[in-house]
């Protein structure tokens, strides 16, 4: 007897990574080991020297296959000296959890996305050629009227599920043919790795159902949201006492901060963090209780509590969810120490 072990990793694609795959038959028994694949074809490597070494990771149940079949969570690596590929931003999450997994950070990171016609590119529920009504029933609507693609956004939910992921819910966006899954909360490799992993078979869905995937920050010019990766955080600290919540907002404005966190934070920034929308400006940094229009959010039950978590709104969707991750642990950690 085989099964299949289809192997996932992050390429070199430039502005934006995504995740490929490829299958390996292996006899009942046999582990899923090193292998590699044409650097030369995912901007990994030149054709002259190809070879990228793929070593797995982490390993799921492969919901669309289902029996002993897996997915295979991967890291890329250069042949020779085995050091990790320039691409590979699972190895700054790992070193940011090494050097502060004591403070046991936790994420819990809501991945936004953009349902698309594959031939026009334009969002589901919007008519061709033309707009829908404004913003404002469409956010957690219900409806014919409102709502595009439930049945493609439960089957991914259910296919999560028996991955073995942390999601955690689900609910239509602002923007019509948008919508948002949750996972967390997780570590800081974790969360990397369940991220990818979902977007993985949420594509795999957009194949079956016949509709893009978009994690473009801002899929509709003009007067409508933008898709964000906002991105919940805490330390063992922060879920104890307000002093470390307040440390922790405080730490991600100090001088050089903003532009370091902005620069991992996904394509597209500049036309996504307007000031509008639910955004700060890209150019501005602020934190508040409740405040959406802030960089950073301190849920209102985390102020009358005294402790709980921030809420980091400016990473884009199509952001690494590995260095969105490895840079709040990093700074706000440090910050704790």
């Amino acid at each position: 007897m085989v099964y299949r072990a289809e192997y996932l990793w992050i390429d070199g694609t430039e502005p934006t990574a995504e995740i490929r795959s490829k299958t390996k038959i292996l006899a009942d028994g046999d582990e899923p080991g090193i292998w590699g694949f044409d650097g030369s074809s995912t901007n990994q490597a030149a054709g002259d020297d190809s070879d990228i070494v793929l070593k797995p990771v982490k390993s799921f149940p492969d919901p669309l296959r289902g029996g002993d079949n897996i997915l295979v969570m991967c890291e890329t690596f250069l042949p020779g000296d085995m050091s990790p590929h320039p691409s590979n931003n699972r190895i700054k999450a790992r070193e940011a959890f090494d050097a502060y997994g004591s403070q046991e950070p936790w994420f819990g990171l809501e991945q936004e996305y953009t349902l698309l016609d594959p031939v026009t590119a334009w969002p589901a529920g919007f008519p061709a050629n033309g707009f829908p009504r404004p913003q404002g029933p469409y956010y957690c609507g219900v409806g014919a009227v409102k709502i595009r693609g439930r049945e493609l956004v439960e089957e991914h939910t259910t296919l999560c599920i028996e991955a073995g992921l942390a999601i955690a819910g689900t609910n239509a966006e602002v923007m019509p043919g948008q919508w948002e899954f949750q996972i967390g909360p997780v570590d800081t490799v974790t969360v990397g790795d369940h991220i990818w992993v979902a977007r993985y078979l949420l594509y795999r869905l957009g194949e079956k159902h016949g509709v893009e995937i978009s994690l473009d920050a801002k899929p509709m010019p003009g007067d409508w949201n933008g898709a964000g990766m906002h991105t919940n955080f805490s330390t063992k600290a922060m879920r104890e006492t307000y002093e470390s919540i307040e440390l922790a907002a405080k730490s991600l404005g100090e001088p050089g901060k903003p532009e370091e966190h902005l620069a991992g934070y996904g394509q597209g920034i500049e036309q996504r963090l307007t000031g509008a929308h639910e955004t700060q400006r890209y150019d501005q940094f602020s934190y508040g209780v409740s405040d959406r229009g802030a960089s950073i959010r301190i849920p209102w039950q985390v102020a009358k509590e005294g402790k709980g978590y921030i809420e980091d709104r400016r990473p884009n969707a199509n952001a690494d969810p590995y260095m969105v991750a490895a840079l709040m642990t990093n700074t706000v950690c440090a910050a704790l120490a």
